[in-house]
């Protein structure tokens, strides 16, 4: 595991071994044709709809076309082996967490390595997850607190389950996660998505979930589910009212849901540095912000070093759960 993420760290500071230095031409001609943002789930979900954000600004930025073309599966693992493989110089990704960082940890047999095949563009949004109950079942806790409810599901032990989108999810680590810091033993049930995870939390089959900021919400203040904690260092300004998890009592629980763009390692230096440029102005500039908090995302709109550095920080924390969990994709 350490020989491991020494390789993703030393690599994801360079961007990728396989990068072309920086050269004038380069910068004075590029592009020469359209661009084309690849996005691994379909159209109306978040990371299409970040694409489809950003794709506008860019295009008059760079005074060529930019499209967005969907490639759903394998947890969006398809289109990031299409980025990492591209050779145009015209292709990169809207990428979530796993794909830029845990695929090939997950998955032995994933076809591209995010370490050494992508090169990071810009860090666009963040998201903490929130610990949510369902509010029958957290009123049954001695008191209202997080640290009261933690004791309950630790007592209850293996009688609770909890649900996540899937294994190897960002949902799914982070209940491994809160289970090594607190002690309970609340099993692993995986669901299609999100819907499925509200509608068996709902129903009583399962008593915890790590829900997206905007989902756990909607279901609060429907009075269905019981927001506990956010898995951001501090609180987030997604869900200002709930506390975070390390506030609550959780000792240094960060975790969150992010997206972020990259190109294939072999794109020039250049190019790298005029996409970050361009697309982490445009994330920061008002309209779009206001879009992509709408969408439930906290703006970042960070250059390449700081999307590497985010890379590096979670593959650090998830690659250990996985490896403590003995976690493999199905």
């Amino acid at each position: 595991m350490h020989r491991l993420a020494f390789v993703f760290i030393a690599a994801c500071t360079v961007f990728s071994a396989g990068a072309a230095e920086p050269t004038s031409k380069t910068s004075a001609v590029w592009p020469t044709k359209s661009l084309k943002i690849m996005v691994g789930f379909p159209a109306g979900t978040s990371p299409d709809l970040v694409a489809r954000t950003l794709a506008e600004p860019l295009s008059k930025a760079l005074g060529q076309p930019v499209i967005v073309e969907n490639k759903p599966g394998a947890g969006g693992n398809i289109a990031a082996d299409i980025v990492a493989k591209a050779t145009d110089q015209h292709t990169i990704g809207v990428m979530i967490n796993g794909n830029l960082t845990i695929a090939k940890l997950l998955n032995p047999k994933t076809p591209f390595d995010p370490a050494k095949d992508l090169a990071p563009i810009s860090l666009i949004g963040t998201a903490p997850l929130v610990l949510a109950a369902p509010a029958h079942t957290s009123s049954n806790a001695p008191s209202q607190t997080l640290a009261d409810f933690l004791t309950t599901a630790r007592l209850a032990g293996n009688t609770w389950s909890y649900g996540s989108p899937g294994v190897g999810t960002v949902g799914h680590i982070g209940m491994e996660l809160l289970k090594s810091r607190t002690g309970i033993s609340a099993v692993h049930v995986p669901y299609p998505g999100y819907p499925q995870v509200v509608t068996a939390m709902l129903g009583g089959q399962i008593q915890l979930s790590m829900l997206p900021p905007g989902l756990a919400t909607i279901q609060s203040r429907a009075g269905k589910v019981r927001t506990l904690g956010v898995t951001s260092a501090g609180r987030s300004s997604l869900v200002p009212e709930v506390p975070s998890l390390t506030e609550a009592g959780v000792r240094d629980f960060q975790l969150e849901i992010w997206n972020g763009v990259a190109g294939p390692a072999t794109l020039p230096r250049a190019v790298v540095d005029r996409l970050s440029t361009l697309i982490s102005e445009i994330a920061r500039s008002p309209e779009v912000r206001q879009k992509l908090f709408q969408q439930g995302w906290q703006v970042a709109g960070t250059s390449a070093e700081g999307l590497a550095k985010r890379m590096q920080a979670d593959y650090g924390v998830m690659g250990r759960v996985i490896a403590q969990q003995g976690i493999k994709a199905e």
